[in-house]
């Protein structure tokens, strides 16, 4: 019989050598010094051996525990061996349907028709809620339970909506698990009604025009960084969204044309979107070439030229210029331009939402724009433009005649 003793002054030889310990259990020890648990049985007549593991990750009693249950499987007719290989197959393919490999595989095939910045908003969820809890776990072994309480954690933290979105991509995750023959059951349907109501909490914005001269002076009179000061003045007159402004590049953009042309790729709904530029916004990439104009971006981050600036500038200017988030976000820009053109009853809404580059489902509508009709869009962007600048060096507050379109 070994003892650990015995087993921890073993030493290599010149040729490999085995201590036996008892019921076919024995210790190799290979010529490099390396001890490995081995049992030796017979099965249908023939001599076998069974690799039980290395020592000391197994100690001695692990190593007769594994052989007590060899020696139960025999009796029954089971050959360890195999049962063995059975089951690292087994175990190996779990890990290749497991619930992170199948949703990354979901995340990529998915997510090509959205922009980057919503997909990598939708792993970072998954990385950061998902995955440390339910990653590791086959696609075919996690029930309802399971999704129900990493929801109630995400719940806890107060963020409702984010639970739901949850819920969304997970109940997504199976339905292409299934789709392509890697789960049988979607256990997500079973959670309706398991999750408090979301509050959809819309983008703060100022809408009324005394407000938005104020907000106007106020940041042509910011004292921060000249980019942010830009970025933050344009933000006003061009209708997109924050991170189609901070990835602004220098080569979408045709001074001479009056144009900024932003690829399919970088756009929410995939298309080419093309803004005309006033002559407010024309001042503006003139004033800031001399800056950035040599490099990539035009709003470049204050740390590289090669990023452009953090998806958080615009907002903390407003907070610098004393609003809160309940007051003015970066997003607000664009319901206050749409609130401010829909009210004026001056343009046609088509033309509004074609410029805010908002998805269509509507198929006559769809095809209204796909038109692009830019001619009413150039119109429209000047007088937004002069709009604005009425707004904010008369403090007027400009009314609009109702009239019907």
């Amino acid at each position: 019989m070994l003892t650990d003793t015995t087993i921890r002054k073993a030493k290599a030889a010149d040729k490999p050598k085995k201590l036996s310990d008892s019921r076919g259990l024995f210790l190799l020890i290979t010529i490099k010094g390396a001890k490995l648990w081995r049992m030796a049985y017979r099965y249908n007549g023939k001599q076998k051996t069974l690799c039980i593991g290395k020592y000391p990750d197994i100690s001695l009693s692990e190593a007769r525990k594994h052989v007590e249950h060899a020696k139960v499987g025999l009796a029954k007719g089971i050959d360890p061996s195999a049962s063995k290989k059975a089951l690292k197959e087994t175990r190996e393919g779990e890990l290749a349907n497991s619930f992170e490999v199948i949703a990354r595989e979901w995340h990529k095939t998915y997510m090509t028709n959205k922009s980057d910045g919503h997909a990598k908003k939708v792993l970072r969820f998954l990385e950061k809620d998902v995955f440390p809890w339910l990653g590791g776990r086959p696609l075919t072994r996690i029930e309802a339970p399971e999704i129900l309480t990493l929801l109630r954690r995400i719940e806890e933290r107060g963020a409702n909506e984010l639970a739901h979105t949850v819920k969304r991509i997970t109940n997504q995750i199976f339905r292409y698990g299934i789709a392509t023959g890697r789960a049988i059951r979607n256990p997500v349907p079973d959670l309706q009604g398991a999750l408090e109501t979301a509050t959809v909490t819309h983008h703060a914005a100022i809408t009324d025009p005394s407000k938005i001269g104020e907000l106007l002076r106020a940041s042509y009179g910011y004292t921060g960084g000249f980019t942010t000061q830009c970025a933050l003045k344009l933000s006003f007159l061009v209708m997109l969204r924050p991170g189609e402004i901070r990835h602004a590049e220098w080569s979408e953009i045709d001074l001479e044309r009056k144009e900024w042309r932003i690829a399919a790729e970088k756009m929410k709904m995939k298309q080419e979107h093309i803004i005309p530029l006033s002559s407010q916004v024309l001042e503006i990439f003139k004033e800031i070439q001399p800056l950035t104009g040599a490099g990539r971006f035009v709003f470049p981050s204050v740390r590289t030229n090669d990023r452009p600036m953090s998806e958080n500038t615009i907002n903390g200017a407003l907070r610098r210029l004393g609003y809160t988030g309940k007051e003015m976000t970066a997003h607000g820009f664009r319901t206050m331009a749409s609130t401010r053109l829909n009210e004026s009853h001056l343009f046609h809404p088509d033309t509004i939402e074609r410029q805010l580059a908002h998805g269509e489902r509507d198929s006559v509508r769809a095809a209204y724009n796909r038109a692009q009709h830019l001619p009413e869009r150039i119109k429209m962007m000047q007088w937004w433009a002069d709009y604005l600048d009425t707004l904010r060096l008369n403090n007027n507050v400009i009314t609009f005649q109702q009239k019907a379109m």
